[in-house]
């Protein structure tokens, strides 16, 4: 299975949001990256549409419902939120969904900081196999993966999609 370029991903992807934020009439937008993968694609997005507004940093990993299954990853870090959550409309970047746990553990976290007035869900992929009600608002590519394979996104530059196979 060839993979899309994040290269050739992003510049439709930067049109997508900004027709749905002015369908929404959002003006200001705040992004925040989901740490690692979502972070670079916001990075890039951002550079692709010109902002240089300060970008938002989480990193979930207390908030994940499979925290005491997996314990605490060595490389956890705090989030790093540049702005008030309160009344904001967020605009919140991920590389790669596919159960939607990592987005329902950001939207927790973020909540826990304020109430924002809306959040826009922006994903680089789709893998489809969601586990909870939870859709992207702008995606790159909307893929079916074998239970056994999965795709890691590599970077920050070049951005670069990778599949994996899972061990047995």
């Amino acid at each position: 299975m060839n993979l899309p370029s994040p290269a050739q991903l992003l510049p439709e992807m930067a049109t997508a949001l900004i027709r749905h934020l002015n369908a929404r009439q959002i003006s200001t937008p705040r992004f925040i990256g989901i740490r690692t993968g979502g972070v670079w694609v916001a990075q890039a997005l951002m550079e692709t549409l010109g902002s240089t507004e300060p970008m938002g940093i989480l990193d979930v990993s207390f908030y994940r419902d499979d925290f005491t299954q997996n314990g605490l990853h060595p490389q956890v870090k705090p989030s790093e939120l540049p702005f008030d959550v309160e009344g904001q409309h967020l605009v919140l970047i991920d590389d790669v969904l596919m159960s939607g746990r990592t987005i329902r553990a950001a939207m927790n976290e973020l909540f826990d900081y304020g109430r924002p007035a809306s959040i826009t869900l922006v994903c680089l992929l789709d893998l489809t196999a969601h586990d909870l009600p939870i859709r992207p608002d702008i995606v790159g590519a909307t893929l079916s993966l074998p239970a056994q394979q999965r795709v890691k996104l590599t970077g920050p530059t070049p951005l670069n999609l990778e599949l994996q196979s899972l061990a047995n």
